[in-house]
């Protein structure tokens, strides 16, 4: 059964200030199913809403949030369901709870971006930052399965990068990215290449696009002679394959990576839980 609160075609909602204008007036069910969350558990349609503020810039890092009461009033529902949405969050390392002080949008850090987003580590454990040299940069346009994956139109414009990494002096992983060019207007192969830090923190400061979730899809396969040769390996060399899509808070997809990697000497390594997982 729907949440009474939300249901009352009486109880009229003022105009949020974390969606800045974007519901004038309504009932506070109109809030949420008029958005396109209806059919969400209820804590879920706050934590998008949540989501969407800080999306739209309506919360900067190290802001605080209005107090779990404040939001419940705002939204018409429990401070429970609130409180459930905001931890979601503080477990996805978005916001940040403090004693005594609050909840606030957690500030961006690089370094723990890297650590977060990239699993190949060495063997003996230790962590090294590969060296990056890019071989194709053009436009292209999304076949059916890349704009499937990246949400967007079969045709639509996008942008194909590959990257050779090399680690220890010896090239290990070819990194085929897909991007949408409606989100990345005016990248070009000189920004791209000449980045002074992560391409996510490219992503983020050239361009607003912040990723914070990424679903990566293993599998082995066999090097086929184009990355062979790239790697400098064997043809039929086994490698990892590993399919990603990366996301942003209101689940965008923003790119679809492909990337092929040797395992002689490095391994892929996915860490959930503590300090290191986002």
């Amino acid at each position: 059964m729907p949440n009474s609160k939300l249901t009352s075609t009486e109880s009229r909602v003022d105009p949020d200030p974390l969606l800045a204008g974007r519901v004038a007036s309504g009932t506070k069910r109109d809030v949420l199913v008029n958005m396109g969350n209806g059919a969400l558990p209820l804590y879920k349609s706050i934590k998008l809403e949540l989501i969407r503020a800080i999306g739209g810039g309506n919360i900067q890092d190290g802001m605080a949030l209005p107090t779990e009461k404040e939001l419940a009033e705002q939204y018409g529902v429990s401070v429970g369901t609130v409180r459930r949405a905001m931890a979601d969050l503080v477990a996805d390392k978005v916001l940040v709870r403090q004693q005594g002080r609050g909840t606030f949008l957690a500030p961006f850090d690089s370094s723990r971006m890297l650590n977060s987003f990239w699993h190949i580590v060495r063997k003996d454990g230790a962590r090294e930052v590969p060296i990056v040299q890019t071989l194709r940069f053009e436009e292209a346009s999304a076949n059916e399965n890349t704009a499937k994956l990246l949400k967007i139109e079969q045709g639509d414009p996008i942008f194909w990068i590959v990257n050779l990494m090399m680690m220890g002096g010896t090239p290990m992983l070819l990194d085929g990215l897909h991007i949408p060019q409606a989100l990345f207007r005016g990248l070009t192969r000189s920004q791209f290449v000449g980045r002074d830090s992560t391409i996510y923190d490219l992503y983020r400061n050239a361009f607003g696009v912040t990723v914070v979730k990424t679903v990566d899809q293993v599998s082995a396969v066999a090097a086929d002679p184009e990355t062979a040769k790239k790697l400098d390996l064997a043809l039929g060399t086994p490698l990892l394959e590993i399919l990603r899509v990366a996301s942003t808070l209101d689940e965008q997809p923003v790119e679809l990576r492909r990337s092929l990697m040797y395992t002689g000497k490095y391994e892929f390594v996915d860490v959930t839980g503590g300090s290191n997982s986002l």
